[in-house]
């Protein structure tokens, strides 16, 4: 059913004819009067009682004023709730672990207070899995290692991370690969963005490559520095992690070449999709993040 349709039969309603109708509408009054013979066609009844140029609705044009108005106000509410810029509704938000550990808790309750209207959703995962869930539509946005570099994709730089060498608390300094004693690799699974920079950095050291003797994929960083605690092998890490996490007093961590431990975190999401929450999610991560509150003292 044809909203303008709808329109025009109230506006005859309330005018009580064509004519008037018509001059409200800005029609030509053939105009009018054809389209609601097609209305009245469509539904198969008629909607008004004709006495001259004076036109009433007959019981089933009764019937239809309450409809009609319904769904001329629905339709204005849908028209308003789209283009309104206020953030609402859900927001599927992808994050790296250890972005979602130290970056985001203060920002996130930040933005649950200025904007109660929108319903958050996190989830974490590697890099490469939260690019491919962005682009087809999975999540609305995420924080991912850049750089990102595909023309589907808007990058905006939030974040910007030192990657460390994490070892045993016990290892001596390491400066290249050659200088690793458990050549095993505590890591993501493979499209985990860090794992491809360790085994980059393994592949670049020396005349001959490092070849990792075995790779264990675990699921948490909690796990992972464990194992590396523990002597198991070595992984890489945000240094802001060690900081953040109970197990991160029990390693030791070791830079790498700035080329390859110098890293930004950016959110990406699909271009040409406006989302008034992914914007207000952008400037919360661009924002200084707010102070902590201090308890108060009785």
């Amino acid at each position: 059913m044809d909203l303008d349709d709808l329109n025009i039969f109230l506006t005859v309603v309330r005018e009580g004819g064509v004519t008037r109708a018509a001059a409200q509408l800005h029609r030509v009054q053939s105009n009018v009067t054809t389209r609601i013979q097609q209305l009245e066609e469509r539904l198969g009844v008629d909607l008004f009682v004709r006495e001259g140029r004076r036109m009433s609705p007959s019981p089933a044009g009764q019937v239809l004023v309450d409809y009609a108005e319904r769904l001329l106000n629905l339709a204005d509410e849908a028209r308003a709730a789209v283009s309104d810029r206020t953030p609402r509704g859900r927001l599927r938000l992808g994050s790296m672990e250890s972005t979602a550990a130290t970056r985001l808790p203060p920002r996130l309750a930040d933005f649950h207070g200025r904007h109660p209207g929108v319903q958050l959703e996190l989830r974490t995962g590697p890099t490469g899995r939260l690019i491919a869930e962005v682009l087809d539509g999975t999540l609305d946005c995420a924080l991912v290692s850049g750089p990102v570099d595909d023309l589907r994709l808007n990058a905006v730089p939030v974040f910007e991370e030192e990657l460390v060498i994490v070892a045993a608390a016990c290892h001596p300094p390491i400066v290249d690969a050659r200088d690793v004693r458990t050549r095993t690799l505590l890591t993501f699974e493979a499209s985990c963005a860090y794992r491809q920079r360790l085994e980059q950095w393994l592949a670049a050291s020396g005349p001959a490559p490092v070849v990792p003797e075995r790779v264990v994929e675990l699921s948490s960083y909690h796990a992972m520095l464990g194992c590396v605690a523990s002597g198991m092998g070595i992984a890489l890490a945000p240094r802001s992690l060690l900081a953040s996490l109970p197990s991160g007093n029990s390693v030791s961590a070791h830079p790498l070449p700035p080329h390859l431990g110098r890293t930004t975190t950016v959110l990406i999401r699909r271009n040409g999709i406006p989302h008034p929450a992914v914007d207000a999610m952008a400037e919360a991560l661009l924002a200084p993040p707010p102070a902590p509150r201090l308890a108060a003292v009785a």
